[in-house]
């Protein structure tokens, strides 16, 4: 029967993705990785355990649209708003740079200039699936390079709708210009219809549903917005995923956030595992072996193309060296898209084999390859920051405002970070009048803190240069209050180097991260995570009528517990 076929093939996919995750990850392989080799395994041209591929993809594509629209619940309108000079600067340059070397190799190989193009559309795009959930895992997505990576991945999935249109121009199958003009203004309609629509009714139609108190209900309704939102975009010849994102970003500004993505985790986990498992499914393992060589080279003009592309864009908006090598990394791969647009009629008109085999291949393998390069990219930074010539090509033109700023400050404070907590310390400095500077990445944050008067300047706080025109020298302090992690710790080490008696503060969101940090070089330590359990543990004990002495020494317990090296 049909369904027990089905049932057969879920089981035999989620068997392999125990198994393979299990075992790469117990040699430092990510998770993605190993589901993508699953699916190699299991898959029609290896092992051939799946009867019904086809069903398969409908269950992935499912899991596309679950993630982005989880992604869409966790960010908002507001916040992504805020990105638009990152979304139309970072896009526009990296795609115009990545085909602009993609049809420079291309057209002199002699290649025709319609397939050039073609070409170009397909390793533009990269990931978002893929990046998205691996800067998500990796808790990065608040961070300056996970802005910026954000910022060109919606780009690019707005730029899938014209590349869906002009592929009939290309293949020599279609239409006038009017009828592409009119194409695209009725997507761009659709799009702004749903999406004002979304804004208007979603909100009230969850209310209605949730006094209801019915929970099953309440899903329901969440999954209605998010197939339904993207169903109706997709109508139009927008992705599945964009449209997905889209309805997450609507349902995130009101207040059945944080429920309704509880309600879609369980799911959505599965769902999108079952994507990465049918991307392995695609690729042929004999065909690689085949023709191994035109593959690797191919996989690395990608990788390199699309690394160098996305390292100057990240130059030409002359933001620091880390955040460019990070983007570069993170973007390095080309998306699930292509096989969208190559498996249609007029992209296999375009690419005839082996082209067409080869890069199917490559696209796959530098999926795989992806968790590699974030992991493999802090350390990247850390050489690439070693380069002289690269560091004066990527030193940002404010930093001449830090030369003369450092020059004038004695035994002060260096904050990293113009978030809440560098804000706040600098506002509690600024009132006690204690010397300071704030050094931060993100524009938005620079101009709320100038904005209240605080001196701030443009720069990465984990180069040594920006850190010498701050006056590390003579400074009595450095606190870093950074989200990312890595950046924490490389900025720690940097310091340290530098200064061997300076003071270092380190803010981090776990304790998992502390002996990395300590290790670093850094004097002292605060896990928001262990803070967190401090504050809770105080507030519910004194409702409890515990006295102030017992209430302390819990809490005493509990930072010796947890290896507090606060002096």
């Amino acid at each position: 029967m049909p369904e027990s076929l089905f049932l057969k093939d879920l089981v035999v996919i989620s068997l392999a993705a125990v198994v393979v995750v299990g075992l790469v990850q117990r040699i430092g392989l990510p998770a993605i990785a190993g589901l993508i080799i699953a699916g190699i395994i299991i898959g029609p041209n290896t092992l051939g355990l799946i009867g019904d591929p086809h069903q398969v993809e409908v269950l992935a594509e499912v899991g596309v649209v679950l993630l982005l629209f989880g992604i869409g619940l966790e960010l908002s309108l507001d916040r992504l708003s805020r990105l638009w000079r990152l979304i139309l600067l970072g896009g526009t340059l990296q795609m115009g740079l990545t085909g602009a070397l993609v049809l420079a190799l291309a057209v002199p190989l002699g290649m025709a200039l319609p397939t050039a193009v073609f070409l170009a559309f397909l390793v533009s795009i990269s990931s978002t699936a893929i990046v998205l959930r691996s800067l998500q895992a990796r808790m990065e997505l608040e961070t300056p390079h996970g802005m910026l990576i954000m910022g060109v991945l919606v780009y690019q999935d707005l730029a899938v709708v014209p590349m869906v249109l002009l592929l009939p121009l290309l293949s020599g199958g279609m239409g006038s210009p009017m009828e592409l003009s009119l194409s695209l203004l009725t997507a761009v309609g659709v799009l702004a219809g749903v999406l004002m629509a979304s804004l208007i009714l979603v909100p009230r139609a969850l209310a209605l549903v949730a006094a209801t108190r019915q929970r099953n209900l309440f899903v329901m309704a969440v999954f209605v917005v998010c197939m339904g939102t993207a169903w109706t975009v997709s109508q139009a010849g927008i992705s599945l995923a964009l449209g997905a994102f889209l309805a997450g970003l609507v349902v995130s500004g009101s207040e059945y956030r944080t429920q309704a993505l509880s309600d879609i985790i369980p799911v959505r986990e599965v769902l999108t595992s079952v994507f990465f498992v049918s991307i392995g499914m695609l690729l042929d393992p004999w065909l690689l072996w085949e023709r191994a060589l035109p593959i690797l080279v191919l996989l690395g003009l990608v990788l390199a193309g699309k690394f160098l592309a996305m390292f100057l864009t990240a130059a030409l908006m002359r933001l620091p060296l880390r955040v460019a090598v990070l983007s570069a990394g993170a973007l390095a791969q080309v998306g699930e898209f292509a096989f969208v647009l190559s498996h249609t009629p007029d992209g296999r008109a375009l690419l005839v084999e082996p082209l067409g085999g080869d890069l199917t291949a490559a696209i796959i393998l530098s999926m795989t390859l992806t968790p590699l390069l974030l992991t493999a990219s802090p350390h990247l930074a850390a050489g690439v920051a070693r380069i002289r010539v690269i560091t004066r090509l990527m030193h940002v033109v404010s930093a001449a405002e830090s030369v003369e700023i450092g020059r004038h400050l004695k035994a002060h404070v260096i904050i990293a970070g113009g978030g809440i907590t560098g804000l706040e310390l600098a506002k509690s400095l600024q009132s006690n009048e204690v010397p300071y500077i704030l050094v931060d990445m993100n524009m938005e944050n620079i101009r709320l803190a100038r904005t209240a008067g605080h001196r701030i300047v443009f720069g990465d706080a984990s180069n040594a240069e920006v850190l010498e025109h701050l006056g590390i020298h003579h400074a009595r302090e450095l606190v870093i209050a950074i989200n990312d992690p890595n950046a924490v710790i490389a900025t720690v080490r940097v310091a340290r180097q530098m200064a061997s008696g300076l003071h270092i503060v380190a803010r981090t969101r776990y304790l998992g991260d502390v002996p990395y940090i300590r290790a670093a070089g850094a004097d002292t330590i605060i896990p928001a995570e262990l803070e967190s359990a401090v504050s809770v543990s105080e507030f519910v004990l004194l409702r409890h009528g515990i006295s102030e002495e017992a209430v302390e020494r819990h809490i005493s317990n509990i930072r010796s517990r947890y290896g507090e090296n606060r002096p």
